[in-house]
């Protein structure tokens, strides 16, 4: 039986995740919380070899979207059982940048691939071992393609034409919406202390309200 805390953190490209997640493992690691962490596709040997195929690969023939939603699934095993599991058995705060909303986002809906199926995989992939607490920040595609641009370097997903991420950023607030308790929606808009600010304020509320 599982115990420890496990985030998530989903959203837009260039919504500032990886920064976010900086800065909340400092505040845990500052407060004496032991913290994983980690990412996806990746977080293992195996993870990374798969996200260099589903994010980088340029070759003749492009990635098929079932192919694709293999291979993040295939990274999510492996990462399930050498990473997550074994980190939460540990009692320690698992913080991944990026899980199974994703694959109902892109995949699912921003791809158009069958709900149902994704909804069987991700729990065979996840030994059906959800998040604690998910973190959404929010961004449009507008903002999120102007900050695209800025930072001048785009993966094949990231490349996807602004039409792609607005169902992308719909299915983030559709999943919000079904799962008010699990997932919290946070505007990466603001400036990153005001958005660290509330993102501490939403993981301590969200931790008090867990059952002792």
């Amino acid at each position: 039986m599982t115990q420890g805390y496990f985030i998530t953190f989903e959203g837009s490209e260039c919504a500032g995740k990886s920064t976010h997640i900086k800065l909340l493992s400092k505040y845990f690691l500052d407060n004496g919380i032991n913290c994983v962490v980690t990412r996806e596709p990746g977080g293992t040997e195996i993870g990374e070899e798969i996200r260099q195929i589903v994010k980088h690969h340029a070759g003749k023939n492009p990635v098929a979207d079932e192919t694709e939603l293999l291979l993040f699934a295939a990274s999510r095993a492996q990462h399930m059982r050498e990473v997550i599991i074994p980190a939460l058995d540990g009692d320690a705060y698992v913080i991944c940048d990026r899980f199974t909303d994703s694959t109902v986002a892109y995949q699912g809906y921003a791809r158009g691939l069958d709900m149902n199926f994704i909804g069987t995989l991700n729990r065979f992939a996840t030994i059906g071992r959800s998040p604690d607490l998910t973190i959404i920040l929010d961004l449009t595609p507008e903002e999120s393609l102007a900050r695209r641009i800025t930072r001048n370097e785009n993966d094949r997903i990231e490349a996807e034409d602004i039409s792609f991420h607005s169902k992308v950023r719909e299915a983030f607030l559709r999943i919000a919406s079904e799962e008010p308790q699990r997932v919290k929606i946070i505007s990466s808009a603001g400036s990153i202390g005001s958005v660290h600010n509330e993102i501490v304020k939403t993981v301590k509320n969200a931790i008090a309200s867990v059952p002792k």
